[in-house]
């Protein structure tokens, strides 16, 4: 398709639609998302949606005119699968925020894509519920989002990831049908596994536009400790030795100490003070405060300092130095965030290896890490104009997947792949496997206008 024939359709859908934008200032907003990735051009327009029908007028009008279009929640994501550029017009469901419903006998809730993650925490928590999948951006990434990525967070340790809390899905294809997938049961094997399918699909498959999730009775008690290490080295080792305890944390976080660094730097702490590196880790449930003893002994020959929060409020300061991590570094420079995935055991190993990688490339690398899952996400910063889709810190990314796949690991634990990892995918899926993907994608989306370029 020419570019006048792309901008002459692109008009025809965001004519069409009753709420649009094709101010330039609109355009550059959404032609991006958090992974520092700066498309060479900007989308024709943004179509907002406020209901279930406004979306599927949208796609039937995009299918018509064969229009590409690229579904956007919060605009958190961070590995470009919400980037969008000149031929492309954007879905904002950001105004499709509702929390619809809430039962707390059954433990679940119906929600629209544009729902924060902590405000369904925050209506959970009033029933004495919580919802398990916790990004450390909850209060700024949406639920839609989180179901596209099939989004992570601290409490994954004990409770899973976004495709254990999801249960039905309602979702708008390419064409414009509704497709219901899932059930309010929390077992059902009818059929093919639609909505697992879905959870994960980075928006390349249909767009979420109802999400009923499953929700959990909050823990009688958390217990709360934070560990200091003379090294990240020492902070891996610990972290494997509460595993081979065979304790299940229901958060354990770690962070090295460039990171406590930045956080300190934004907010005034002094954490760098205790240690080289830092170990977050919470129990929960009745026994929590004895298996919190189990998991101390674990920890304490690599430890050089350990402090147990004391009430509430400790607990919470203690759990925003992790949060704290990536804002703190954005204040530094553009930040490129990996989401590598390797087994626990080699979890020294792979912060050894990026070391290692830091220093032939040149590229400043910070390390957090969902230590319980194995799941690490280096973070490259480099200056502002810097880029960070070529150069060294493409090297870098490059360098860590290689890592990653050596020590028996994946390219993406919970980001997805976007825009930024497709370089890779092949190499670690296979030719056979990434075709057969290729051909599913193409029965939802015989067009190819859903988020093109991304995921597979």
């Amino acid at each position: 398709m020419s570019t006048t024939t792309a901008l002459t359709a692109s008009s025809a859908l965001l004519n069409a639609s009753a709420h649009s934008s094709t101010d330039l200032d609109e355009r550059v907003r959404v032609s991006t998302d958090r992974s520092g990735y700066i498309p060479p051009s900007l989308p024709d327009g943004v179509v907002y949606v406020t209901s279930t029908e406004e979306v599927v007028t949208t796609m039937k009008l995009a299918a018509a005119n064969n229009v590409s279009v690229v579904p956007r929640g919060a605009g958190t994501g961070l590995a470009a699968g919400a980037s969008a550029h000149a031929g492309e017009v954007v879905l904002d469901l950001a105004r499709m925020n509702k929390i619809l419903h809430i039962d707390p006998v059954e433990q679940l809730a119906v929600v629209e894509p544009g729902v924060l993650n902590a405000e369904v925490n925050a209506a959970a928590g009033a029933h004495g519920l919580f919802y398990a999948p916790d990004p450390a951006s909850t209060a700024i990434c949406s639920i839609g989002g989180n179901i596209a990525t099939n989004a992570g967070g601290m409490w994954c340790a004990k409770y899973g990831v976004t495709r254990e809390s999801v249960l039905a899905l309602q979702v708008v294809l390419p064409d414009g049908r509704v497709l219901r997938t899932g059930r309010n049961t929390i077992k059902g094997v009818t059929g093919y596994d639609l909505n697992a399918l879905m959870i994960g699909s980075e928006g390349t498959l249909g767009v979420v536009v109802e999400a009923t999730l499953r929700l959990r009775p909050r823990p009688i008690q958390t217990a709360t400790v934070a560990a200091y290490f003379p090294d990240v080295d020492a902070a891996a080792l610990a972290a494997s030795a509460i595993i081979a305890a065979r304790l299940q944390p229901s958060v354990l976080e770690l962070m090295d100490g460039p990171t406590l660094e930045a956080v300190d730097a934004a907010h005034g702490t002094n954490h760098r003070s205790k240690g080289g590196a830092f170990l977050l880790a919470q129990t929960d449930g009745y026994g929590a405060f004895l298996e919190q003893d189990v998991l101390l002994q674990a920890i304490e020959p690599f430890a050089s300092f350990i402090e147990k929060a004391v009430d509430p409020a400790a607990a919470d300061a203690l759990v925003a130095t992790r949060r704290e991590a990536i804002p703190s570094l954005e204040r530094l420079g553009r930040v490129s965030i990996c989401d590598i995935g390797v087994p626990r055991n080699q979890l020294a190993a792979v912060f050894a290896g990026l070391e290692d990688i830091s220093r032939k490339t040149g590229v400043r690398i910070f390390n957090v890490a969902h230590a319980a899952d194995g799941n690490l996400h280096p973070m490259i910063v480099v200056e502002p104009g810097e880029s960070i889709t070529e150069g060294p810190a493409k090297k870098a990314l490059g360098d860590m997947f290689y890592l990653a796949q050596r020590l028996g690991g994946t390219l993406t634990g919970e980001h997805g792949v976007g825009l930024l990892k497709r370089d890779w995918l092949e190499d670690e899926l296979g030719s056979v496997s990434l075709e057969l993907q290729r051909s599913i994608r193409n029965v939802f989306d015989p067009q190819g206008i859903l988020n093109p370029g991304k995921a597979i």
